[in-house]
């Protein structure tokens, strides 16, 4: 912790991470603290003057006096760097030589020095994607938590890196995580600088943030420094983008989960047999270690499927929900953590609020909220995660919101696959209908959810889902994806007590 001691430093932006750096830095004796956000009077300025007494504040327009005898700039994750209010002051910092870093970056630094300074070397587990990271992180942290290690789960997910490390700190070295699982964004991963986790992973990579990133390119690259020099990658091999992410070369630190068979030692997958679908992992058919010279090509190793359990086991549904697994075995394992009590922790593990979240059955037909479905590409994810799972039946899908100027051709092609039929909402229903127009499913727009969801029960068969995965933000409509899953939920549940299913 002495990289911060005596340094003067500028905190831009006031929000949970800004504030939870410049408590660290006070921590750290950092000699001088300015904190500066392009508000004049944000939420969280009356407890900067309360926890970080001697930090200086300037609120509005960011001057590049702001940089005067700082050695050190700590951006908050939510500012772009290509935001024309900020971006100013960061080419200055640069110009002068002064180091811009983020939350992220302090966190790698902080674990640097408790190593150097009390030998605490944790295994971090890290987990990005556009899709997937929440469950993923929850998972992973239940399953080594399973194993009885001690772990802190923190970033994107909540509570901040800093915020949980210093309450770590605080309870005392026999108390501290052995294990730390991060939720990153790829806005916590834009320029980050010194992070080396133990394993970490890019679940997927589709459309979001450009308006933040600029390009789809800039935003893979930002997903992409998850990965250290000495880091653990777990590839998803069902993702061109980030297949890209593995070295050419094969490499022992590269491990591979897909949905379909595993084929190199170490790999996990998918395999179906006799109609059901197992959770499985590659290993060597021969245990007899094979002598290669120094320069010659090793020979293809022969492998054997370890089943692992069926997918069907899952509380969470879906093929996406089995590949997040697999990832979260995957990382696990890559960490140090026994296989054996994961798989029972695996089997306990219930889903998050509103990601394809069961709701109820009613004639046969279940419900399911994926109101966190908020881009293309969670939808898409639901679509075909879903459909999969309860194929030959179908699905009755209510789609639309805000579509924040995102491309929704992706969807037309799972829709066709696996749907009834199709209800839209919202500001965008009328741009989704445009893309679905040649796709052979009744489609219908409606004013209010309420009205669109007990269409789609008129529309569904039994053994048939009704899946609320909107591929769009809620705002338009409601005051969150969480009120817009209420909705959807008290109708499904008002539904269900006409039809005499109270229990549902």
């Amino acid at each position: 912790m002495n990289a911060l001691k005596d340094l003067s430093l500028l905190v831009l932006g006031l929000g949970d991470s800004g504030l939870a750096m410049a408590r660290w830095a006070q921590r750290c004796g950092a000699a001088r603290i300015v904190v500066a956000d392009t508000r004049e009077a944000p939420p969280k300025q009356a407890a900067l003057a309360s926890e970080v007494p001697e930090a200086e504040f300037h609120g509005g327009p960011l001057a590049l006096s702001l940089l005067d005898g700082v050695a050190l700039v700590l951006k908050s994750p939510g500012l772009s760097p290509l935001d024309p209010a900020i971006a100013p002051l960061l080419d200055a910092a640069r110009a002068r030589g002064t180091a811009v870093q983020g939350e992220l970056s302090l966190f790698a630094l902080a674990l640097k020095d408790l190593q150097a300074a009390q030998g605490y070397a944790p295994k971090v587990i890290a987990i990005t994607g556009t899709n997937g990271k929440t469950t993923t992180t929850s998972l992973t942290a239940q399953l080594a938590e399973r194993a009885g290690l001690r772990v802190a789960m923190a970033g994107n997910i909540g509570p901040t890196l800093m915020d949980t490390l210093t309450a770590a700190l605080e309870a005392g070295a026999d108390a501290l995580p052995e294990v730390w699982v991060l939720e990153l964004s790829s806005f916590q991963l834009d320029g980050v600088t010194g992070f080396n986790p133990t394993a970490a992973t890019v679940l997927n990579v589709t459309q979001d943030h450009l308006d933040w990133h600029g390009s789809m390119a800039a935003y893979a690259e930002a997903k992409a420094r998850i990965f250290g020099p000495d880091t653990v990658r777990v590839i998803n091999a069902d993702d061109a983008l980030v297949e890209a992410m593995a070295p050419k070369e094969p490499a022992a630190n590269v491990v591979r989960f897909g949905l379909d068979v595993p084929r190199r030692v170490g790999d996990w997958g998918l395999v179906v047999e006799s109609g059901m679908a197992w959770l499985v992992r590659a290993q060597a058919a021969d245990d007899t270690p094979v002598k290669v010279r120094r320069g010659a090509v090793a020979p293809p190793v022969e492998t054997t499927l370890q089943r692992l359990m069926p997918a069907d086991a899952l509380r969470i549904r879906g093929r996406h929900n089995a590949a997040n697994a697999l990832a979260a075995l995957a990382l696990a394992t890559a960490a140090g953590v026994p296989l054996a009590p994961m798989l029972h922790g695996l089997r306990e593990y219930r889903g998050e609020p509103h990601r394809v979240e069961f709701v109820a059955t009613i004639d046969g037909i279940d419900a399911y909220d994926d109101s966190k479905g908020t881009n293309v590409g969670a939808t898409v994810a639901a679509l075909t995660g879903l459909g999969a799972d309860r194929a030959p039946a179908k699905l009755v899908v209510l789609l639309g919101g805000d579509g924040k100027g995102q491309d929704f051709t992706p969807l037309a092609v799972p829709v066709e696959r696996h749907a009834r039929a199709v209800a839209l909402i919202g500001r965008d229903a009328a741009a989704i209908g445009r893309v679905l127009q040649d796709v052979a499913v009744p489609m219908q727009t409606f004013s209010t959810l309420e009205d669109a969801t007990r269409w789609c029960y008129t529309q569904a068969r039994a053994g048939d889902a009704v899946l609320l995965s909107p591929a769009c933000a809620s705002l338009d409509m409601f005051r969150n994806y969480a009120h817009r899953a209420e909705v959807f939920i008290d109708t499904v549940h008002a539904l269900a007590s006409e039809h005499g299913e109270l229990g549902a």
